[in-house]
């Protein structure tokens, strides 16, 4: 199964939805994000339901996306990562870096009551 990604906006929130292996070579989550970046876009949640597993390849793919966000002032969090790919978040200790919600709604709830503090 190759990897998709699939953009979709939720009020000011852009969501990524993420499909399949995270394989080098595979489509960089760079592109849309820089894009979306460019237009002006802050707030992003990588929806990862439907990623069953994180390697190296997917970890650095994450990383470079927060990287690029937080440096243009965004925020940037994590939907419902599978079982095992929560645990390689854990076990390298992003879970730490990465806010990451149980399901979508969870998520733009988190992010609403954020704008109104902004």
């Amino acid at each position: 199964m190759s990897l998709t990604i699939k953009s979709r906006m939720v009020s000011a929130v852009v969501i990524l939805d993420v499909a399949g292996k995270f394989d080098i070579g595979a489509d960089s989550l760079q592109d849309p994000v820089k894009t979306f970046l460019a237009e002006g876009r802050q707030h992003f949640l990588l929806n990862l339901i439907g990623v069953p597993y994180l390697g190296s390849w997917g970890i650095t793919q994450i990383i470079s996306a927060w990287t690029s966000v937080s440096h243009s002032g965004g925020t940037m969090g994590l939907v419902a990562p599978a079982k095992a790919a929560r645990d390689v978040l854990e076990s390298t200790k992003l879970d730490n870096i990465f806010a990451i919600y149980r399901n979508e709604a969870e998520a733009l709830q988190h992010f609403a009551e954020s704008a109104r503090f902004c």
